[in-house]
């Protein structure tokens, strides 16, 4: 399932390009413009993650950040255009897990985020994560590593690959394997499974022209090789 975050943020262009990016990222985003709704949300829903800006058009983001804290351990990361010393020790003093100043590259945000994640998921139980060898599949971060380097994969790609790996060692029909992305945009993979596939290989093989960890089977479909190195 999506990671689920809650974006708590006045500026709505802002809002909408962050969530627009963590969308393509695999989360899903909600969102909230004003201090009062995005605590209304907090009490009312489950997040994975806040993302909370400090300057609101009703409250104070470390307001906000405090009482979110009395009801919820929820990994809270802060933005803000203030770049002070001091502000960013009374975000972290207020149970702030991370802190970014505006402007921000999205994919700081992006690997911020999945910090924050990750060590949320270190504190309440293990992850759960699939390793073959030098690659490491973390389905709670959505994170892809070959020899601790993370490599760039879709979503899409991503539930893909979870699916093959989950399966290592036994062959998958193009049709069983639509058949369990249902549900995880398979429109995306309509009659482009094996474009997908190869870019995932371009992404984790050592040699993609010769891969080693995602297997063609002529005339059956594909494999997950449960052996690697």
């Amino acid at each position: 399932m999506s990671p689920s975050l809650l974006l708590i943020e006045d500026d709505r262009a802002l809002a909408a390009m962050v969530a627009e990016y963590l969308g393509r990222a695999g989360y899903r985003v909600e969102q909230a413009g004003t201090a009062n709704e995005g605590l209304a949300r907090v009490r009312s829903e489950a997040f994975d993650a806040v993302v909370l800006d400090v300057m609101l058009p009703d409250g104070d983001g470390f307001d906000v950040c405090r009482d979110i804290r009395t009801q919820s351990a929820v990994p809270i990361l802060m933005l803000t255009a203030r770049g002070d010393a001091a502000d960013r020790i009374v975000g972290l003093e207020l149970g702030a897990d991370d802190y970014l100043p505006k402007p921000f590259e999205p994919r700081e945000l992006l690997a911020r985020l999945r910090a924050v994640l990750r060590r949320g998921r270190a504190a309440n139980g293990p992850r759960e994560v699939l390793r073959f060898g030098r690659l490491e599949i973390d389905r709670d971060a959505r994170v892809v590593s070959v020899d601790g380097e993370e490599r760039s994969i879709t979503s899409h790609q991503f539930e893909l690959l979870w699916v093959l790996a989950s399966q290592a060692g036994r062959v998958l029909s193009r049709d069983a394997l639509m058949d369990r992305l249902r549900g995880h945009g398979v429109e995306a993979f309509d009659r482009s499974l094996d474009v997908h596939v190869s870019r995932i290989r371009a992404a984790i093989e050592d040699d993609p022209k010769n891969p080693r960890r995602i297997l063609t089977v002529r005339g059956a479909g594909y494999v997950f090789a449960r052996e690697q190195h």
